[in-house]
């Protein structure tokens, strides 16, 4: 899927800039690029597999999911000649209970099971971000976010699950929608938990020479 490409070549600025790619199908994970005046020139969504290994922590999970999305869509971008010399973005949100890790529901009960859990309790979302530069140089960054939410009535639960927000979601629930009302505290980034950590991410892309900023004077 290609996004509109405004890159390799000069803006209104007459700055000349390096495609993007990111790594994700997300809506949210674009949407949060294009919030921040950067939109991917095309969009890799991979397909690996995200089962935890036997005992694996959730911090080390987000970041596993995180470098492997990377390498899998690197792959696929090394063999496409309009996209050589891009930056790649990838990221992978957990979220868990403890060394719980919660799943990223399909089915009604595996929702209602997640809700019931996060009920009137803290539960923590990492996000691993992976950043591949046109030199070939790794990047990575794992942001830790603390949530609680209040505790839900029997009414809530049902009512949200009839909503299907929580449909794909890590942990059941969607907290840039309707379970942001859930939300009592949040220590840590809010756009992590959506699904990419906006500070992080531009330090990433900035530190290693994507011209993030100059992007802003085209806003106009």
């Amino acid at each position: 899927m290609n996004a509109t490409d405004r890159r390799g070549g000069a803006g209104r600025t007459g700055t000349w800039r390096p495609k993007l790619v990111l790594a994700s199908a997300s809506p949210r994970r674009l949407a949060l690029l294009q919030q921040i005046g950067i939109e991917p020139d095309v969009l890799l969504p991979t397909d690996i597999d995200e089962t935890p290994h036997k005992g694996e922590l959730p911090r080390v999970l987000a970041g596993r999911l995180a470098a492997e999305k990377l390498n899998a869509a690197t792959a696929t971008a090394q063999a496409r000649a309009d996209l050589e010399d891009c930056f790649i973005v990838a990221a992978d949100t957990v979220v868990c209970v403890g060394r719980r890790i919660l799943p990223k529901c399909e089915i009604l009960d595996e929702a209602d099971d997640c809700l019931r859990l996060l009920s009137g309790r803290a539960h923590r979302v990492y996000t691993g971000v992976s950043v591949m530069t046109p030199k070939g140089h790794v990047r990575h960054k794992l942001v830790e976010t603390r949530v609680r939410f209040k505790r839900l009535s029997s009414q809530e639960i049902e009512a949200y699950l009839a909503s299907g927000e929580w449909r794909g979601k890590a942990g059941g629930y969607a907290i840039q929608g309707l379970a942001e009302a859930f939300v009592m505290k949040l220590i840590g980034s809010h756009s992590s938990v959506v699904g990419l950590p906006l500070y992080e991410t531009l330090g990433l892309l900035v530190g290693e020479g994507y011209p993030a900023h100059l992007l802003w004077l085209n806003q106009a």
